[in-house]
């Protein structure tokens, strides 16, 4: 595709009237996907799709339309057909005040080596892990190319290949344990352990449940709980536009009025990660922006049309979320979190989660999969599904005892319209008490 989308460029650039000009967005996959129930194959399928967002622009006005491609010379005609529809669209539009783009061209190329075995080769080693598991899940894999290309002659394009497998060992009821593992190399041995340690806690399911009282408790949590509450700053936490509109949940840490512990730094790590370090309006991410510093705050993300509207230099995309967010690690070997835990509570997974006081960053949501009470550093017990409601100043804050040093890569399972590329590098977490509600 990347010598197609240069063909599509230098067509268009052909058909361009005076005072026009264009953007170019192609976003590919050949994916795999594999459902899995009851530790078998249950059905098998590939995706091949490649989208093209056309913009058309002159002035301040500008247009677009999304193309389906086929990756033959139909494209061109395609293409072609597009343009008539988009200059009758400028004539209708205003101008766009805060409309900014990329004036300097940075062109750019980033090709990952192929790493991943054939996509049969991986279930045969998810299949050899499960066996004798009730193991339910979703595998993905495959390559993913981005590309970008305008009037004035940048073209950028970014290709790889990456997997991600979504998946639970189920107990009973509605009892089961649940892991996501994904990367961009495969590793068999890594995907046994997993789901070893899994089955470990598949029979800790099968203890009597304890069921706790409203109150403060000490808490662990694993790398996927903590990121399902740090997934909570993508609702506007670590926005420029929100932080300028004082909707920021981390508005009192941006003001100074709150802090966090000093273990916490936290940044915006785009060089490592899945997405592409160019964006839509030609821009190049800094491959990393740092958000947070032992504790402080120390920069937002700041899309093209907030950089228009508050004299700024872009450093994300138009929606300002985090794509690659990274926690710094701690010097709590992972081995030894339990230990240090002494009684408490183990939280493996979060979900449902809110707002429930937005400016004091105050979250509510409820435990869900192989959460566990533990008494002097060991699991005695499951515990029943538990609702919690605290602010991330406090966990993240002064409650917070100790990061995990070993840290775990998540990324997004979700395939809607095609397969995310968010991540998340984080540890777990200790703190001296967490609140539940009910």
């Amino acid at each position: 595709m990347r010598a197609h989308l240069k063909t599509l460029a230098a067509a268009l650039d052909g058909w361009l009237r005076e005072g026009e000009g264009y953007t170019l967005w192609l976003q590919a996959e050949r994916t795999d996907f594999i459902r899995f129930n009851h530790g078998k194959v249950r059905q098998a399928g590939r995706v091949e799709q490649a989208y093209l967002d056309l913009r058309l622009i002159k002035g301040a006005r500008q247009a677009t339309q999304q193309l389906s491609l086929s990756g033959g010379e139909d494209d061109l005609a395609l293409l072609e057909g597009a343009l008539p529809e988009l200059r009758a669209a400028l004539e209708q539009v205003e101008d766009d005040p805060f409309l900014l783009l990329n004036e300097r061209p940075q062109s750019g190329e980033r090709v990952q080596p192929h790493r991943l075995p054939p996509a049969e080769s991986m279930v045969a080693d998810i299949l050899e892990a499960a066996d004798g598991h009730d193991l339910v899940g979703i595998l993905a894999c495959g390559d993913m190319s981005f590309g970008f290309a305008n009037h004035l002659g940048q073209f950028n394009w970014q290709q790889g290949e990456s997997w991600n497998f979504d998946w639970s060992l189920y107990s009973h009821g509605d009892k089961a344990v649940k892991r996501n593992m994904a990367g961009t190399a495969w590793d068999a041995a890594s995907l046994r352990r997993g789901v070893a340690e899994a089955a470990e806690q598949l029979a800790l399911l099968k203890l009597p449940l304890k069921t706790l009282a409203p109150g403060a408790y000490r808490a662990y949590f694993t790398p996927a709980a903590l990121g399902s509450l740090l997934g909570m700053l993508n609702w506007g936490g670590v926005s420029e536009k929100e932080v300028r509109s004082k909707r920021s949940p981390l508005l009192k840490l941006v003001e100074g009025e709150a802090r966090l512990s000093p273990l916490v730094s936290l940044e915006e790590a785009g060089g490592e990660g899945l997405s592409p370090l160019f964006q839509r309006e030609g821009f190049i991410r800094p491959e990393r922006v740092e958000l947070i510093a032992r504790g402080e705050h120390r920069g937002s993300l700041i899309g093209p049309r907030s950089a228009r509207e508050f004299g700024l230099e872009p450093n994300a995309g138009g929606d300002e979320d985090a794509e690659s967010m990274r926690l710094a690690a701690g010097d709590l070997p992972r081995d030894e979190a339990l230990k240090a835990l002494g009684t408490g509570v183990y939280l493996s997974n979060l979900w449902y989660l809110n707002f429930s006081d937005r400016s004091a960053c105050r979250i509510t949501g409820m435990t869900r999969f192989a959460c566990f009470w533990v008494e002097e550093g060991k699991i005695v017990a499951p515990l029943g599904v538990m609702r919690f409601d605290d602010s991330l100043f406090s966990l993240l804050g002064e409650q917070l005892e100790a990061l995990t040093a070993e840290r775990e890569w998540l990324a997004d399972p979700l395939s809607y319209e095609s397969r995310a590329t968010a991540s998340k590098l984080l540890p777990g977490a200790l703190v001296k008490a967490m609140r539940f509600s009910l």
